[in-house]
């Protein structure tokens, strides 16, 4: 359980923290009237494995991987160590005409484990970004280049992504995600997408399974992409969760549909795995679960084992191959400053080192199998109407009645309810509208786990009562 010191001084300097960050800071994701009432901020001193420990001791159990970047837990040291050693070597170089052995080690790296297909050439090379949506940005643009480079007519401009997706908030990725609360203010500002209905389970008609649904819904994409023909350049997607969507989970049946679909329409698969690479979802990344593999594919978050922002987008060599020109106008002119940090490389390379030292995936399977145990019995809530779970994600949907048609009224702010009741015993949980999630350090153990849904349970009764 969490602990919390009482003496006074270092509860004034708590105090005292966040009201200087209120004068200063502007938070993201975040409504600052809530700030300091209504939303309580948490100063956090220092992490400690799967917890995060503030100025008056207190402990709180990060079940949300601290937005769901950290892998291994908080201040792990042989990720630490390696971004010390490389610290006194080489903190940063252009990548831009010059080369570093980390980014190579790295791209090299993350080749071997991309997933694979057969019948297809693998992923063969890859291109660093800042971060999740910059990643997304990078697919995007080298998918649209590419058909533009080669002089098709007409042109292919639109892209194709799901009905509550979503791929982040700079301008190219907003515009092929489909969440309102993130992009209706932005539409003007938004490209063009043409959005198919989510393989989304939850959305199931009554009697159809999963696996059904998601053919529902990859027949409603090819009907799309008929009627586009010649249009679409790229599909986007989140393989198997929709993340902030609501942990919305889909059959991987879908994935080899639309797999088909595109080789069919000559359309490229982006596959987004920002979120669920690197063992959210069982296996190292979400594509293997269907067997596929996409043209382009988005990593970030776990990359680095939540250490340093960094983003790898891996593409096939025929997309690398139709940029290359004795133009400079052909080329792939995109770029960030600090693309390929060499101390966020070897962050990552030590997350690799990790995944294979540690068996991480078999450790996973047996934690998740714990978190369904304890997951089930919230099942019979009454305001539960659904539990679901892909790996080391599961999510509670709230609803009034538990029934699927009557959400919540969201005057009643469910969610902000079972937040604020899980943080005053020790748990950050930070639920997706009246969805909450564990989405935790896989470093998790059985005391932490029974911590979580102990306070889970209470928070939903609390929060619907």
């Amino acid at each position: 359980m969490s602990t919390k010191h009482h003496d006074p001084a270092i509860l004034a300097e708590a105090d005292a923290w966040r009201s200087r960050d209120l004068a200063v800071l502007w938070h993201p994701c975040t409504q600052m009237r809530e700030h300091p009432h209504t939303l309580p901020l948490l100063p956090v001193a220092r992490g400690d494995g799967a917890w995060l420990i503030g100025p008056d001791g207190r402990r709180t159990l990060d079940a949300v991987s601290s937005w769901w970047v950290n892998l291994f837990g908080h201040a792990e040291p042989r990720i630490a160590g390696a971004i010390a050693r490389q610290a006194y070597t080489l903190e940063q170089v252009i990548l831009a005409g010059c080369s570093h052995m980390p980014a190579v080690e790295l791209a090299e790296r993350l080749l071997a484990l991309a997933p694979r297909q057969s019948g297809r050439a693998p992923l063969a090379k890859v291109f660093y970004a800042d971060n999740g949506s910059a990643g997304v940005e990078v697919a995007l643009k080298m998918a649209f280049q590419w058909f533009a480079n080669r002089g098709d007519e007409p042109r292919r401009t639109k892209f194709v992504a799901l009905e509550n997706g979503y791929h982040g908030e700079t301008v190219g990725a907003l515009s092929v995600g489909d969440i309102p609360l993130y992009r209706r203010v932005y539409a003007p500002l938004l490209m063009e997408a043409v959005f198919a209905p989510s393989p989304d389970a939850y959305l199931a008609a009554d009697g159809r399974s999963a696996a059904e649904h998601a053919e529902d819904a990859a027949d409603a994409l090819a009907r799309i992409l008929d009627e586009h023909a010649g249009e679409i350049c790229a599909l986007v997607l989140e393989p198997r969760v929709q993340c902030a969507g609501g942990m919305r989970m889909h059959d991987p049946v879908y994935l080899k549909r639309v797999r088909e679909l595109c080789d069919v329409h000559g359309v490229f698969l982006i596959a987004d795995e920002i979120a669920v690479g690197f063992g959210r979802t069982g296996t190292m990344f979400a594509c293997e679960q269907a067997g596929v593999m996409p043209d382009l594919m988005c990593l970030s978050k776990g990359l680095t084992g939540g250490f340093l922002p960094l983003a790898a987008v891996l593409a096939t060599q025929a997309i690398y191959d139709g940029f290359l020109d004795d133009s400079r106008e052909r080329a792939f002119l995109h770029s960030h400053s600090y693309t390929g940090n060499p101390l966020a490389c070897a962050a990552a390379l030590a997350t690799l080192d990790i995944f294979e030292a540690d068996d991480v995936l078999a450790r996973n399977r047996r934690t998740a199998a714990r978190m369904a145990e304890l997951a089930a019995p919230l099942a019979a809530h009454p305001h539960v109407a659904d539990v679901r779970q892909a790996g080391m994600i599961v999510a509670f949907e709230l609803s009034d009645g538990g029934r699927k048609s009557t959400p919540f009224d969201a005057a009643r702010r469910v969610g902000l309810r079972a937040y604020t009741h899980a943080l005053e015993r020790g748990v950050l949980l930070r639920p997706l509208g009246d969805i909450l999630y564990w989405m935790p350090p896989y470093c998790i153990d059985d005391d932490q786990l029974d911590l979580l849904a102990d306070v889970t349970g209470s928070a939903i009764e609390a929060a619907t009562a």
